[in-house]
């Protein structure tokens, strides 16, 4: 009996401990450190769909909230599906259409700022008010929900760097330099360039922002802008909703010339979840299509009926491809390979777009991407650095050269002349 014991204590020793299964490490990964994403449009779903009056707003339950206008179905966004989806920390994007002008686009952003504002205080449970990685780390220890907010466009600052200066006090703490369109000190992404990249005001919009500890959002930038941004910064930059341009061609994601100064800015992508910037095959399909509707636009002019009626047979023709958490695992895949794990966070858009890829429609579907990634190989550490370590680490450093240029008075420029 002693040597057969002897000899099972010694085989017990010698069998390795049975392997972690890709969800053990997912669910260890986000319990450790939970999803600091960094693009929600929770408010401008407030603005469109509840004209921003919350007494029937009810952010416990919003799967049946009326229509916005653009979008049939209901939010991607509520306190359970949150909590749910492990996002510790959100960025509420305080994005209004470029196309108000500017003075126009001020108000509005005021204006959900103060929503946000009344959203976060009306559930303190769930959700706390945060300006700093301090309040960011305090949150999510007490299990709430960190909530910050982020600009999405520089237009609200009406080309006045004491307006950027009240919107930090008010409590942004990034602001994305465009968005759709080109401005007066900055080219997007989407639009015909103007200034090949930040003019000297751009520039000294990143260098304000800089003192101040607000973080340079290069999400909607222009390549050329990006580059000038990244010769500007003293602290780190995020690009809060862009995916890899390698994988998906979109303008809208980042190319590899710019994926690889990351490292020396230390700055992070945060992957976003949006299908038509995550699927090459989609957004190939999405051109396909704006082509045959040019086509038909041209042989049926003045019949619009005619036009809808042949688009509608080519749609049943052509089925649009599909995004899943694997399309958006090689956007991170990616950007480990050309920046490194250093430098990647996640950034969904969730209530900016239709839907999030098939499996994460909504913000539940963070742990199947933890999955996929785990699965890819990617290690607890890893995870915990892609889930919000990266992007504490990001705010930290801002908020450390703020710090360090505490005595430099603000930047001033001068009025235009009445």
């Amino acid at each position: 009996m002693r040597h057969f014991l002897l000899a099972t204590a010694a085989f017990a020793c010698a069998t390795p401990a049975l392997a972690e299964t890709p969800e053990q490490v997912a669910e260890a990964a986000l319990e450790a450190a939970p999803v600091w994403d960094g693009h929600n449009d929770v408010p401008e779903q407030l603005r469109d769909r509840y004209r921003n009056m919350l007494a029937d707003f009810d952010f416990t339950d919003t799967a049946k909230a009326p229509s916005n206008g653009w979008s049939e179905g209901g939010m991607h966004t509520d306190i359970p599906r949150l909590r749910k989806g492990h996002v510790g920390a959100q960025f509420w994007s305080v994005y209004v259409s470029a196309n108000l002008p500017d003075a126009d686009a001020t108000v509005a952003v005021l204006e959900q700022i103060d929503v946000m504002k009344r959203v976060i205080a009306r559930y303190p449970e769930d959700l706390a008010f945060a300006t700093n990685s301090d309040q960011v780390a305090a949150a999510m220890k007490s299990g709430k929900i960190a909530s910050l907010l982020g600009m999405e466009g520089g237009y609200a600052i009406s080309d006045s760097l004491a307006v950027l200066r009240q919107f930090y006090a008010l409590g942004a703490r990034y602001m994305t330099l465009t968005h759709s369109m080109k401005m007066s000190w900055a080219d997007s992404a989407t639009d015909t360039p103007e200034h090949d990249g930040l003019t000297p005001f751009g520039e000294q919009v990143v260098r304000e922002m800089n003192r101040l500890g607000m973080l340079v959002d290069l999400s909607h930038v222009s390549e050329a802008t990006m580059m000038d941004a990244l010769d500007v910064a003293k602290a780190p930059v995020i690009f809060s909703h862009s995916g890899a341009r390698a994988i998906n061609g979109h303008a809208r994601n980042v190319p590899d010339s710019v994926l690889a100064r990351l490292p020396k800015n230390g700055g992070v992508v945060m992957v976003v979840a949006l299908p038509g910037y995550l699927s090459e095959a989609q957004r190939q399909w999405y051109a396909n299509r704006e082509g045959e509707k040019a086509r038909l636009e041209s042989l049926w002019r003045g019949q619009p009926d005619a036009v809808d009626a042949a688009l509608a047979e080519w749609d049943a023709a052509h089925t649009m491809p599909t995004a899943s958490a694997s399309d958006m695992a090689d956007h991170i895949d990616h950007i480990r390979k050309v920046a490194g794990v250093d430098h990647i966070g996640l950034g969904g858009d969730y209530d900016g777009m239709d839907s999030g890829p098939v499996g994460m429609e909504d913000v539940t579907g963070y742990p199947a991407l933890f999955v996929e990634l785990a699965r890819r190989g990617y290690s607890k550490a890893d995870l915990q650095k892609i889930a919000s370590g990266n992007v504490m680490r990001v705010l930290r450093a801002a908020e450390t050269y703020a710090a360090s240029v505490r005595d430099m008075p603000p930047i001033e420029t001068p009025l235009p002349e009445e």
